[in-house]
């Protein structure tokens, strides 16, 4: 017998488009407002109305423009040939200026751009942030939203601002683009002594899996308990019903322990949050406070000490080792080759006669 599974939303119900919510609120929202039958398989089928605002507007044209600069400064890379801006863009960057200018800033085409593209996007992303705030407090909700976005905001300033100044120079910063980023990347855990012995980086990768394995374990439960109601989750708090007490029955069965209906969103928001501000503290003792974190961890019994397994790959020269005639070819030439190291030689078979200088010096000759 088939049994609902709930993997996607198999009941759409239309109606004239929900304007939301009145509040007093001096910025008016749009009018325009649609549904979506493919959306609304994932989620809510409406889409509209947006409220942008000033905040809105704002971010949208700083961000927009970087990063039309960011591509027409990748495009004049390649001689702006259209064909090789799609066939290398995955490789093309904006590189931060070189080490030689420190924080001070540089020709456009020396880093100067790079700043600029930097400038601009921090500026929408910060507009955006203060969006999200304020439609929040607008519509009398808690503003743990925002602050999550502003942990994620945290990394992306102490990858590209905060370390950087920290260093003296902007080139410690991450360059725009797609494999260039995850080049410099490889190359910064590299060159401090892998950062998978940073502390704080394992703080992030497991706050990292924990949040995954969390929003994995919530939905996995709220989906299978759906047919009872589980995903109406205030009213399962405040009216226990049949969905909450199964729920939460089978995780006790099963590890002894289980969330409320409440606490595993906290738990989830924290994991979170808990990834990126411990990445971004790791980030920022990198080269600052620890040059290597491979003998920070032997320092700290983090990292054993291994064996020196391997013997010398060779023996040392002995006195006397090197000493006496330099051997020399045979009088009568070397076999198959008629040559001497002087006179060159002819090639078997030919009348072309090459020197070593030849041969060593012309690549056409090898050839």
């Amino acid at each position: 017998m088939a049994e609902y599974q709930n993997l996607f939303t198999q009941v759409q119900v239309r109606h004239a488009p929900d304007p939301g919510v009145g509040i007093p609120d001096p910025e008016n929202r749009g009018e325009l407002a649609g549904f979506s039958g493919l959306l609304g398989r994932i989620g809510d089928a409406q889409i509209g109305p947006i409220h942008l605002g000033w905040l809105g507007i704002l971010s949208l044209i700083t961000g927009g423009l970087s990063i039309v600069i960011m591509g027409l400064v990748m495009w004049s890379s390649v001689g702006w040939d259209p064909v090789q801006f799609v066939r290398q863009l995955p490789w093309l960057a904006v590189e931060p200026p070189a080490p030689e200018y420190g924080l001070s800033i540089p020709p456009l085409n020396e880093g100067g751009w790079w700043i600029l593209c930097g400038a601009l996007l921090t500026t929408a992303i910060g507009l955006w942030w203060c969006r999200m705030y304020t439609r929040a407090r607008a519509l009398g909700m808690g503003t743990h939203v925002a602050w999550a976005f502003a942990a994620a905001i945290w990394l992306y300033l102490v990858l590209g601002f905060i370390r950087p100044v920290l260093m003296g120079e902007w080139a410690q910063a991450v360059p725009f683009g797609i494999f260039p980023h995850l080049d410099w990347t490889a190359a910064f855990s590299i060159r401090y002594g892998n950062l998978f012995y940073n502390p704080f980086h394992m703080l992030s990768i497991a706050f990292l899996y924990g949040s995954a394995l969390l929003f994995a374990m919530h939905a996995g439960t709220i989906l299978a308990a759906a047919k009872m109601g589980a995903e109406r989750e205030v009213d399962q708090i405040t009216d226990r019903g049949t969905a909450a007490e199964r729920s939460q029955l089978f995780w006790r069965w099963t590890m002894g322990f289980n969330a409320t209906m409440e606490s595993i969103h906290r738990w989830a928001w924290w994991f979170a949050v808990l990834t990126v501000i411990t990445g971004g503290i790791g980030i920022v003792l990198t080269g600052t406070a620890v040059d290597n974190w491979y003998l920070w961890g032997q320092k700290h019994g983090l990292v054993p000490d291994y064996p020196e397994v391997w013997a010398d790959p060779a023996y040392p020269v002995q006195p006397g080792e090197l000493e006496g005639p330099w051997q020399t070819p045979p009088p009568e030439g070397l076999p198959g080759l008629d040559t001497s190291f002087r006179d060159g030689g002819i090639l078997p078979g030919t009348d072309i006669r090459l020197t070593f200088a030849d041969v060593a010096l012309n690549a056409e000759s090898i050839r």
